[in-house]
Parts: structure tokens; sequence; C-alpha cells
């Protein structure tokens, strides 16, 4: 699959400082090394897949996207190795699953899914699903992050901030529980930064691997001001690996 680059705006904290640059400067796992990269929480997480997908096949790298749960289908799935090989030939990346009956798209056979783990260079996996809702807390169910996993994204919009729970969020009511609050409470950036670094939140079935969040969405002024108020609260946290992104043009 092979499509037009998108160039979103994103910014990384470096020391004090918020600044742009190349995806290698605020996406580390871009280091020539095979990666295995699952995709949790709400906010644009197809986009960013797509995003990336297209940035590690810029580079050269054997790329695919899959699924472990469902998402929206590409407009071209590969259903075999030999597809997915065309695909990488042609200088780009492969969507590689199965289309079911309503139109979304959903992981591989077993045999297909370890070969291309084997295979590929990167795997860039959608392993959480959020009706298109900006935040989200997992069910007891989710996510679904294959052991061969080495790295987790957790994304999460921008505009969640300010919005009321019962709004902004898929499964409210166990950011409710997670929280201690009721379906009208507003959220802060403290509490976005509580449910991405949560083990009940965001952080669910991580475990030992690398971690990143992307702060999606934060397509003005006012929204990227949204932004840096979470990677703050993260930043108290301990955690650094926060990214901010648009997709907006």
């Amino acid at each position: 699959m092979k499509t037009q680059m998108i160039e979103p705006t994103a910014r990384w904290r470096s020391g004090d400082a918020l600044q742009c640059g190349a995806p290698e400067d605020y996406f580390p796992f871009f280091d020539g090394k095979r990666h295995v990269i699952s995709l949790v929480g709400g906010g644009g997480k197809s986009t960013l897949l797509e995003y990336l997908a297209q940035c590690f096949a810029a580079r050269g790298a054997r790329t695919v996207i899959m699924t472990t749960t469902r998402m929206a289908c590409p407009a071209h799935v590969c259903g075999s190795m030999e597809d997915c090989r065309a695909c990488w030939a042609a200088g780009g990346y492969a969507a590689c699953g199965e289309r079911t009956e309503n139109g979304k798209f959903r992981a591989p056979q077993d045999s297909l899914m370890n070969e291309l783990l084997q295979e590929a260079d990167a795997v860039l996996i959608e392993a959480d699903g959020a009706h298109r809702l900006a935040c989200k807390v997992p069910a007891e169910h989710e996510p679904v992050i294959l052991p061969q996993s080495d790295i987790v994204i957790g994304v999460m919009g921008a505009e969640v901030l300010g919005g009321a729970v019962g709004a902004v969020c898929h499964r409210p009511q166990y950011v409710a529980a997670l929280l201690g609050c009721g379906m009208d409470h507003v959220l802060t950036a403290a509490d976005m930064a509580e449910i991405l670094l949560s083990e009940r939140g965001t952080r669910k079935d991580v475990g030992m691997r690398e971690f990143h969040i992307v702060l999606n969405k934060c397509d003005d002024d006012a929204r990227m001001r949204n932004g840096e108020a979470v990677m703050r609260e993260l930043e108290k946290r301990g955690h650094t690996k926060t990214v901010l992104t648009s997709f907006a043009q």
C-alpha cells in the first residue's frame, strides 16, 4: 500500500524547550532494528498508525499494519505473504488482515501473522478500539497486545481536556471508576495523565515494554496548550516519552 505521505505537526520535549523535527528526533524506535509496535487508547490511532507505517516504509523497512481487534478497513488489503512482498517491493507498506461483513478489518490468520512477525522489519498493530472517541479506559478483555510486541504507544486526543467524562470518553464508566468521579466530571490535565499512566488505564498490560505517549489532535493553539499542560503533568510523574501531534493538514 503506497499513499501520499502525511506531514504532521509534531512536538517533543527536549530539556525545557518544545521543538519540531524529523520523526527520528521524537520517536527513537526509528533505529534500524526490528520492532512490533502496538497502539492503544483513543484519539487518532489509525491516522498515527498510517503515518508511522509511511515513515518506516520510506526508510526501506518491510512494514506491515494490522489489528488484533477491529479497525476501519484500508483501501487495499493483503491476504498473503506474496501480496505483502509485492507492496514492499513497490516501496510501500502492507495492510494485512481480513475484511469483515461490516466493512471492518480484523487480524490475519495465525499462520500468516506468524510469517509476518518473522519477516517484516516493522509491524504496527492497532491493539485497542475506542469507537472514534479520544479517551478511554479499557475493559477487562482489552487491549489485545501480542507477546511479541516490544513497544506500546498510548494515544489520547488533546480535545479531551475540559470535556465531561460521559461526553468525550469511550467506556466512561471505567473512566469514572478509575478517577473516582461522576459522568459529569470535567477532565483536567492531571486526570488525563492519571489515565495515561495507570495500569488500569492506558498502561494496562504494557508490563516492561517500552512505552510512549502521543497526545494527538493538537490542531490549533488552544489544543497545543492542552497537550503541553498534559505533558507537564506526565513529566511530574516521571514520564518523558511524550509527543504532541496534529494531522489536521
